[in-house]
């Protein structure tokens, strides 16, 4: 499917085909009262949440809330905030110039740039989709007694459901992904009531303490939280399932829709919000308060959590949880890695094809690491994961600024002068403190 796309002062090239095009303006948005157009909006900002939740948060999340009780909740909030500003600004780029993030930096830059651009992301996608990869396998573990390598195999499976669901319509696939999130944020709900926190402490927790910069162990902790909170195929992401509305394609037709993609999006990440505070708060009041200062790994948590409680379905909650958010990562990693193929190199492949290719690239040093190192080496491929998806943020968030605070790029819906130093601001704190984890987990890795 195509769509014409005007020419544009700020754009090299004209580009014909849409985003996804087989799903371009296929959810339709009903006419009547405000909150009837909402609900024809609602579903990209729920896809985009989950990698806002995916496994590689969880070691950052466990280990926060078991060595400073609820200090952190802080910098979950903070991170939080700086998401809702990038994906606001991802889905404004996508709704006023037809245009995904891949497919802007394509007309923008030159070949060469364009590549190195596309390996980058292509690195980051692996990445996390290697996240996903392990999360998945280590809750089949737990929940079925499955060994890891095997689970990790199995994980090429859902490659059929993510096709069936693709086959069926883009509403279908918002519907499940928003039905696991629900699940996720169910089984905490319930493990946060059996925890028992005192709420006037985590209430507490959300005000920035200076004890976060100037303890450094905190301080590391807070700059993975930071540095594993910002996923980069999330903006390319976004900038290309909010064409899948029916919006007039007008300026009038394109500030309703910047709207309601908004506050959907808001909305949402409120949702990765709660279930990334819920996973720390859990580790505070579970772990820290009984002296359990150490853990970190996921497959400790959940050994820890029943017996602790004294609830025999907590262990069982977190892993439901863990394969839900898995599993929910999934499903937006293959779209992301499909906006990409096509946007930087305008290279089509089957959409089991992609998926292959991509959980092929994810299961391969999974695998490999695994059968010569044993199951005790996934905490390290988690942290690979998040230093390889923190190299590559900078490359999708300083385009993405740039691009919507063009004038001759976004015209009259071209970023606000406080928008724009609020957006750059965001995007050098957190190139910096990638930066600076980055060069931590190296000189930790060399230490050990």
């Amino acid at each position: 499917m195509s769509t014409q796309i005007a020419d544009e002062p700020g754009w090299r090239r004209r580009r014909e085909t849409a985003s996804l095009p087989e799903v371009f303006s296929t959810v339709k948005i009903p006419g009547g009262p405000w909150w009837r157009r909402l609900m024809g909006f609602l579903g990209p900002g729920y896809m985009v949440a989950v990698g806002y939740m995916d496994p590689g948060n969880w070691a950052t999340d466990l280990a926060g809330g078991s060595q400073f009780a609820y200090t952190l909740l802080s910098v979950v909030l903070i991170s939080n905030l700086m998401a809702i500003v990038l994906q606001a600004l991802s889905a404004k780029l996508g709704i006023v110039t037809g245009r995904d993030l891949a497919q802007a930096c394509a007309d923008h830059y030159g070949k060469y740039t364009n590549y190195l651009l596309w390996v980058l992301c292509e690195l980051a996608i692996a990445a996390c989709d290697l996240a996903e990869v392990i999360g998945s396998a280590i809750a089949l573990q737990l929940l079925f007694g499955l060994p890891l390598l095997a689970g990790v195999l199995l994980t090429t499976a859902d490659v059929l459901l993510v096709l069936l669901l693709q086959n069926r319509g883009f509403r279908l696939l918002e519907i499940l992904v928003i039905t696991l999130i629900a699940s996720i944020a169910g089984c905490f709900a319930v493990e946060i009531f059996m925890a028992k926190p005192v709420w006037s402490d985590v209430l507490a927790g959300f005000v920035p303490r200076p004890e976060v910069v100037t303890n450094p162990a905190m301080l590391y902790v807070a700059i993975g939280i930071l540095g594993a909170t910002v996923m980069p195929h999330n903006l390319y992401l976004h900038s290309a399932i909010v064409q899948t509305r029916a919006f007039e394609r007008t300026p009038e037709g394109k500030r309703e829709a910047i709207k309601w993609a908004t506050v959907d999006s808001t909305f949402a990440l409120m949702f990765a919000l709660f279930i990334n505070a819920a996973i720390l708060i859990l580790a505070a009041a579970t772990f820290h308060v009984a002296g359990k200062h150490d853990v970190g790994e996921i497959q400790q948590a959940y050994q820890l959590l029943s017996p602790m409680l004294g609830a025999p379905i907590a262990s069982t909650l977190f892993a439901v949880a863990l394969l839900a958010s898995g599993q929910n990562s999934t499903l937006t990693g293959t779209l992301a890695g499909q906006i990409v193929m096509e946007g930087f190199l305008s290279i089509k492949l089957p959409a089991w094809g992609r998926r292959l290719l991509t959980r092929g690239v994810a299961i391969a040093p999974a695998v490999a690491v695994i059968a010569l190192y044993g199951e005790r080496s996934t905490g390290q491929l988690l942290i690979l994961s998040q230093v390889v998806l923190s190299l590559q943020l900078s490359f999708a968030i300083f385009p993405l600024v740039r691009f919507t605070s063009d004038p001759a790029k976004m015209g009259e819906f071209v970023n606000a002068a406080w928008l724009r130093y609020t957006a750059y601001t965001v995007a050098f704190l957190i190139a910096g403190l990638n930066v600076w984890l980055l060069i931590q987990t190296f000189r930790g890795m060399i230490a050990g």
